[in-house]
């Protein structure tokens, strides 16, 4: 049939291994349908190979919409952050073992997030190991 291909997605280039994925047990329908219409072929190899598309597609239609996402560190002592979405939105995420867990939302006014967070938090002890090691 066809082992490697390039399809134009959406004004971006995208290159299926037909070979790989057929060695992987995907599906022939699947693969055919990567030929013919690479859009919906992606869905179902998603589904296929256990993605669930439509949580995908409702982060996706949440964040679509938003004009900007400020990333605040908990006051409260414990380990966590504020996800605050459009300065109105504040998701809860706080610190569980070597994860966070979403712990809830309040809706209100937020002050502005600080950009250099990262910097500052856990990616300037990560900076300062990697310059250690040069």
């Amino acid at each position: 049939m066809f082992d490697d291909e390039n399809f134009d997605l959406e004004n971006k280039k995208i290159r299926f291994d037909f070979k790989n994925l057929r060695e992987s047990g995907v599906s022939w329908w699947t693969l055919i349908l990567l030929k013919i219409s690479p859009t919906h072929g992606i869905k179902r190899l998603s589904r296929e190979l256990g993605v669930d598309t439509d949580f995908a597609d409702k982060a996706h239609e949440l964040f679509s919409k938003t004009e900007k996402i400020d990333i605040v560190p908990l006051k409260s002592g414990l380990r966590g952050f504020r996800l605050i979405i459009n300065g109105s939105t504040a998701l809860y995420f706080y610190q569980d073992g070597d994860h966070f867990v979403y712990d809830g939302f309040e809706v209100g006014k937020y002050e502005k997030g600080d950009i250099t967070i990262f910097d500052r938090e856990s990616f300037g002890a990560a900076k300062a190991i990697t310059e250690k090691l040069r």
